[in-house]
């Protein structure tokens, strides 16, 4: 069995491609922080939300801490304090700052932060390139570790700036154009048998230890929506009283929509009886077509509850993207992955159904989808040992698994098996819903 958190099957690299691969997932947050001012980089609008500088100074201190001090020869930390400010979670490694209070800390200030990333590149680029290919074999399992951890911040790092630019009131646009509304569609449905079927990762390449170890469930026969829940779907769940109906609502979902005043999704205010939505790119009236996002688990089910249906389990997810034949998020029978839009950083409304694809559409990408899984260790997991056990295991209470990406996932992050997680109140990750339910025929009638 391979070690967790790390590939299953390592190809055989060479420094150049190494340096390649590293370089592009370097240059890429950059990118994304390039439309961003050093003031807008220092904003922490939430406890949950971390400044864009921090973000690029975390990622920095993860290849400098588990990568640079573990193999470079007479290392010295770029500073010494970094590494207190920038440990994420990591309590084997030392004390961290507090993360409600990484908006306090000014100084270091953007452009220094930058000073820190170019050094501890260098030194990477310098010490992969002078090893030959059996040394930097064994080096590549941290390797592609720091490189789908820091796209993992890539996407918090949008989300995050959101949330920031969305407190202030000139609502400015991070980056990005508005699409044209989409045309809602109606609502199909993808039977599955179920059985005993595998689900956690089992091939070769990249993946998390929470995605290990493969293994064997059994799942009644049930049906999967074909697409997302749609904002004008959502609408009509607002207008026939959901956010103010206890009995569509767990105890504790329905105490934050009293204590929160939830009344529709994170994002959404009311003008002169106009929905808007905020987005990376504006404020905009709500597209009916596009999925609903931004919404918590809590919300989702009651949705779900208020439709007559479900959430799906991770399981079923899992397997009904099997037996539509999307195992692979960047294979060509994929059905519309919209993952990393750069054109308008948000969710799109589903396309028309192909004859003869894939039945599923938007399974990756527009919006992370919330199932009824509790994030819990698979049967016969094991923390790999060291601070690198602390990247996932220890977060497996008191959250709930989602599936899929979003538009901000990179689309080589994106894969069948990865898991994320969120606590059930969570509204600021680009999260959405796609329905289940048992194996029954669908009605004529029925649309949700």
């Amino acid at each position: 069995m391979p070690d967790p958190a790390t590939p299953e099957a390592t190809a055989e690299w060479d420094p150049t491609t190494v340096v390649a691969r590293f370089e592009q997932v370097r240059s890429h947050t950059e990118l994304l922080a390039a439309p961003l001012s050093p003031e807008d980089q220092t904003v922490q609008s939430m406890p949950d939300v971390s400044p864009t500088k921090w973000h690029r100074a975390h990622v920095t201190w993860f290849f400098e801490t588990f990568l640079l001090a573990e193999h470079e020869e007479g290392f010295t930390p770029f500073q010494e304090q970094y590494w207190f400010l920038f440990n994420s979670y990591y309590e084997s490694l030392g004390p961290r700052y507090a993360r409600p209070d990484r908006g306090l800390v000014t100084r270091p200030g953007a452009h220094e932060v930058g000073d820190y990333r170019r050094n501890v590149d260098a030194r990477v680029r310098e010490l992969v390139e002078r090893l030959d290919d059996g040394a930097l074999g064994k080096l590549a399992p941290v390797l592609e570790l720091g490189f789908h951890h820091e796209q993992q911040h890539q996407e918090l790092l949008l989300m995050d700036i959101k949330h920031v630019l969305s407190r202030n009131p000139l609502q400015p646009s991070y980056a990005g154009g508005r699409r044209a509304p989409g045309e809602p569609d109606r609502l199909g449905w993808l039977e599955v048998e179920g059985g005993l079927v595998e689900v956690g990762h089992g091939g070769d390449g990249f993946c998390f230890d929470n995605e290990l170890p493969r293994h064997r469930q059994w799942l009644e026969p049930y049906r999967i929506a074909d697409r997302l829940v749609t904002n004008g779907e959502w609408l009509a769940f607002m207008a026939d009283g959901g956010y103010e109906r206890p009995q569509l609502w767990l105890s504790e979902g329905w105490a934050r929509v009293q204590a929160e005043g939830w009344r529709a999704p994170f994002y959404w205010s009311e003008h002169d009886g106009v929905w808007l939505e905020h987005t990376l790119h504006g404020t905009w009236p709500v597209d009916p077509a596009s999925p609903a996002t931004h919404v918590s688990f809590f919300e989702a089910d009651a949705y779900a509850t208020w439709a007559g249906k479900r959430l799906p389990t991770e399981a079923e997810w899992e397997h009904a993207a099997v037996v539509d034949g999307q195992r692979d998020p960047g294979a060509p029978t994929t059905s519309g992955a919209n993952l990393a839009d750069l054109e308008s950083f948000h969710p799109r409304a589903a396309a028309a159904p192909s004859a003869g694809g894939p039945r599923l559409r938007q399974l990756y990408g527009d919006c992370w989808e919330w199932t009824s899984s509790a994030y819990h260790p698979y049967p016969g997991f094991r923390a790999p040992d060291g601070a690198i056990g602390e990247y996932n295991g220890k977060f497996m209470s008191n959250q709930m698994v989602l599936r899929g990406g979003c538009a901000l996932t990179p689309p080589d992050h994106a894969r069948l098996t990865y898991r994320n997680f969120f606590p059930h109140a969570a509204r600021w990750a680009m999260s959405g819903v796609r329905l289940a339910d048992g194996g029954a025929p669908v009605r004529q009638e029925e649309h949700s």
